[in-house]
């Protein structure tokens, strides 16, 4: 009898499986692959979409992928310490930074500095959580009297001992820009002359918001 069973389970075994059978299991596959998957790809639509996301994930600026520490490039604030430095500072101390960046200064750049600007004073009461500096390179003695003069709020910064080391994406040999840092000390995201000073606003604001630092 035993024998029986056995022979008849393994002719089971071996029958084709219905279309109905097939469908089901297809069924269930999907059912755990939702189960086990669904919550991840869901997070990951939500965030790179800002679909019923609060923060709206909608940047106007372009995001620096990845993240370049300041370090890394290496500048010198005018009391001749490292900028990194700052970032490392008690919390208390910490701020966001606009930095402009190019080479030379002209017309463009200019337009970058003075953004800078007027976006710190729509700020408001949070102005004082944003400073603002510069790298330009190739200044004449003259640009450097007359920008220092009407940027007084403006840091002026210099290269240290090496040259910096400026990642592709924020390189200024490509055009002037700003460089927004966090209070981290990191490069996130920056700002062409494409870019309007509403768009800066709307990002520095939210990020202002959310930060728990600076």
């Amino acid at each position: 009898m035993t024998t029986t069973m056995a022979n008849s389970m393994t002719d089971n075994d071996n029958e084709p499986l219905s279309p109905e059978r097939v469908r089901r299991g297809r069924r269930v596959a999907l059912l755990l692959f939702v189960i086990g998957f669904g919550p991840m790809l869901l997070a990951t639509v939500m965030y790179y979409t800002g679909w019923l996301n609060p923060a709206g994930h909608v940047n106007y600026g372009s995001l620096v992928q990845p993240l370049v520490p300041v370090s890394q490039l290496n500048l010198i604030g005018t009391d001749g310490k490292r900028l990194a430095d700052r970032f490392t500072a008690p919390t208390a101390n910490r701020q966001w930074l606009m930095l402009t960046t190019a080479e030379g200064c002209a017309q463009t750049c200019e337009s970058l500095l003075y953004l800078s600007r007027q976006v710190n004073v729509a700020l408001g009461k949070d102005a004082n959580r944003v400073a603002r500096a510069a790298y330009l390179t190739e200044l004449t003695l003259s640009q450097q009297q007359r920008l220092g003069a009407e940027y007084e709020a403006v840091e002026m910064l210099r290269r240290g001992g090496r040259d910096p080391v400026w990642p592709d994406a924020i390189n200024p040999a490509a055009g002037p820009r700003i460089l927004l840092v966090d209070p981290l000390g990191h490069v996130m995201m920056q700002y062409t002359p494409d870019n309007s000073g509403e768009d800066m606003l709307k990002d520095i604001k939210r990020l202002l918001k959310l930060s728990q630092l600076g």
